[in-house]
């Protein structure tokens, strides 16, 4: 495993944002292990968070400005950091996020900070993607923005389960939209970081058995 997987898993791990137990997701599923950028609540936690978005962006999209895109509410901490960590990378983009209800006085409008115009490129930064149900609600939204075109999806951690038919989430989405969704670990990260670990056993076990009843194929 490359070293900045690990140290990605381990941060996770001790901000508390990787747990493992019983959960449900957002797509309904019992899972055994629960991905939560909530719980990140420190000015280090973010920032670090940010840095380690801001690094899958340049490895993937290089110089590219694209918009990035917070979806309320989780995202939106991750678009503001993954924006400070790339101007401090020299590269400075725009960000936007979006109101759980339309505003109806003020501006007014559902977004919130830089509204991108015709012709430009949004990326929309998420935590997880789980059956992509949060990705289409995304695309939804932003389906109100004339001539934006989403460049890609970034999120902390794929899951590697199928989506509404058998294919992989990720896979459905990339071939429902036309973008690609990059992560900066996946799943199987997960499992090999835990089996360096005996005491993870159980942990190991009830990911493997999940995965096999709800993973998807590539």
């Amino acid at each position: 495993m490359e070293s900045y997987k690990r140290e990605f898993i381990q941060f996770l791990e001790k901000a508390g944002v990787l747990k493992f137990g019983d959960f449900t997701a957002k797509s309904g599923r019992k899972i055994p292990y629960f991905i939560n950028a909530g719980m990140i609540k420190t000015g280090d936690e973010i920032a670090t968070l940010g840095e380690f978005y801001a690094r899958a962006y340049r490895e993937k999209l290089g110089d590219k400005k694209a918009v990035l895109y917070g979806p309320a509410y989780k995202g939106i901490s991750i678009a503001v950091s993954a924006a400070v960590a790339l101007s401090r990378d020299g590269l400075n983009v725009p960000f936007f996020f979006n109101r759980k209800e339309a505003k109806d006085h003020g501006e007014g409008g559902v977004f919130v900070g830089y509204v991108p115009q015709p012709g430009e490129e949004v990326v929309i930064v998420e935590d997880v993607i789980t059956a992509g149900t949060a990705i289409r609600e995304s695309m939804a939204i932003l389906s109100h923005l004339e001539g934006v075109k989403v460049a890609a999806t970034f999120i902390m951690v794929d899951r590697k389960e199928r989506g509404k038919g058998e294919k992989l989430a990720m896979q459905e989405v990339e071939e429902e939209f036309g973008f690609p969704v990059y992560s900066v670990v996946d799943v199987y990260d997960i499992i090999e970081y835990l089996e360096e670990n005996p005491a993870n056993a159980e942990h190991v076990a009830r990911i493997r058995n999940y995965l096999a009843v709800n993973g998807g194929k590539a």
